[in-house]
């Protein structure tokens, strides 16, 4: 076990377990690795797409070098054609923690999959389990309609969750509609009852990029670079496993789907491109709104000032004070 300040051991059972938040292509990946080699930090990723094997270069994975630097917990644990969710993730979540501290370290939860970290910080509702029949149904519906027709669907039987999905959020119109059918009862009422309160304490730093046309720039860069790296390859590669198809709950991923409808003949290369980019940035915009939202959040500016310095500062104090 690391020893702590002062040539003890460190208590990091009292230390609060540190959440790194952001939108796409904050640079959140980079600015983990740095604090775990000056902190005895260890990483959890948060990211619904990262759980996948053979997802790894549009989901902006780390790669070997970066995984041996700082490995991540939570990647490459699911392959594309399982399902996993917000109660799978917490399970995992909370295992991993353990292991940190029981090494000695502090879990470092970092991602943008917020729906997942406020599942883990908050407490999550007991949904009524999946059902594979009613979700094929909704599928056929969204293949002949349409998702923002079946979104128009949403807001008619449950119009509080239809304001907090976008029109085109497959996943979450799909899963809400799901519930609905189902229970008789809309997801926002299940989710006004949670679980019980979370057994660990949180400190929560986010990262935002402002102003907002720099965020789209490297959005655009990013996927250009992931185009030039072999995604077009790696999305061909998925589209032959013969247990997936352009509904999968993987292959929603966001440029993924997009990649899908390429190599299915329904869009050209620079059309997939352009709708990535736009979904991405729509997918930046609501991660954003999450973290207006999100309580006891401190957010950092990477495009003022040293982002990495204050959030170093701000970890290092929290250790501290918890004597590690």
């Amino acid at each position: 076990m690391p020893v702590g300040r002062g040539g003890r051991r460190p208590v990091v059972e009292d230390a609060p377990a540190v959440c790194l938040l952001g939108p796409t292509a904050t640079g959140k990946t980079e600015l983990a690795v740095r604090l775990v080699e000056r902190l005895p930090l260890a990483i959890v990723s948060v990211d619904s797409a990262m759980v996948y094997r053979g997802m790894d270069i549009g989901t902006a994975k780390p790669d070997a070098e970066t995984q041996r630097r700082a490995p991540h917990r939570l990647i490459d644990i699911r392959d594309p054609e399982d399902t996993y969710s917000a109660g799978a993730f917490v399970r995992d979540a909370r295992a991993a923690m353990r292991e940190i501290r029981a090494a000695g370290r502090v879990p470092l939860l970092t991602g943008g999959t917020m729906m997942y970290f406020r599942a883990l910080t908050r407490g999550l509702a007991e949904l009524p389990p999946a059902d594979p029949a009613v979700r094929s149904a909704i599928d056929r519906e969204a293949r002949r309609h349409g998702w923002p027709a079946l979104h128009r669907r949403l807001a008619a039987v449950d119009p509080a969750a239809a304001a907090r999905i976008a029109p085109n959020d497959a996943q979450r119109i799909q899963r809400a509609l799901e519930v609905f059918e189902k229970s008789g009862r809309p997801i926002s009422d299940w989710q006004a009852t949670t679980s019980a309160e979370p057994d660990a304490a949180f400190l929560k730093l986010g990262l935002v990029a402002e102003p907002r046309a720099e965020l789209a720039r490297r959005i655009a860069e990013r996927f250009e670079e992931m185009l030039r790296r072999g995604f077009v390859e790696e999305v061909a590669g998925l589209r032959a496993r013969p247990g997936l198809d352009r509904d999968s709950p993987s292959m929603r991923a966001v440029g993924y789907a997009q990649i899908w409808d390429y190599l299915d003949g329904r869009a050209t290369l620079e059309e997939a491109k352009r709708a990535a980019v736009t979904a991405t940035r729509r997918l930046a915009k609501r991660q954003m709104t999450w973290l207006r939202n999100e309580r006891d959040l401190i957010c950092h500016n990477v495009l003022e000032g040293d982002a990495f310095a204050a959030i170093f500062t701000a970890i290092d104090a929290d250790l501290c004070a918890a004597g590690v």
